[in-house]
């Protein structure tokens, strides 16, 4: 049974990070997603797909008030790994910005200013695309966090793990959007 004084440590810690609001105005679109599913260029193009391993556009609108900085993931939460895969990893994007265009995480389109990929399931930055086996549909969600600190104090180098835990510390709202794909 938790005692007294564990509850009052993580009370304390909890009251060190700022509360997320998931601001309803807040919002993720992409034209790749916008049908709900996986488009055949988003498929990664090795393990066995075909697909051109195109990162998706991403666009973000109506960020709260105090932004400074974004962070973009896609995350596979289906594949048989015990704890998903992460597609692509993207932090440090500047408080103006509000896309990243169709390319970006395979060089094909500049990334704004002073923003970085950092590794992702595969241990390198950049984009990876779908490409679950055989079976059953896999959701594939794109999220956009709204962090109130300019630059994420993660090194080039951070797991998505890491990239998530200091990037929920930190958020101000989060928007989400899915789609599903399948071989």
């Amino acid at each position: 049974m938790p005692t007294p004084h564990l509850f009052a440590a993580l009370a304390a810690a909890l009251s060190l990070c700022p509360l997320t609001v998931n601001a309803a105005d807040f919002a993720v679109t992409s034209e790749a997603f916008a049908s709900g599913t996986v488009q055949p260029a988003q498929f990664s193009d090795i393990m066995g797909c075909t697909g051109e391993n195109l990162s998706p556009d991403i666009h973000w609108s109506n960020a709260p008030e105090g932004t400074k900085s974004f962070v973009v993931t896609i995350y596979d939460k289906d594949a048989p790994t015990g704890s998903g895969w992460w597609h692509w990893v993207v932090v440090d994007l500047p408080a103006d910005a509000t896309s990243l265009a169709a390319g970006t995480g395979r060089g094909k389109a500049a990334l704004p200013d002073g923003a970085r990929m950092t590794p992702t399931d595969m241990g390198e930055p950049g984009f990876l695309g779908a490409c679950p086996p055989e079976g059953p549909e896999h959701d594939y969600t794109i999220t956009v966090k709204a962090l109130g600190i300019d630059k994420l104090p993660v090194p080039d180098n951070a797991t998505p793990a890491m990239v998530g835990f200091v990037s929920n510390m930190n958020a101000l709202a989060t928007a989400t959007i899915s789609a599903k794909g399948k071989r």
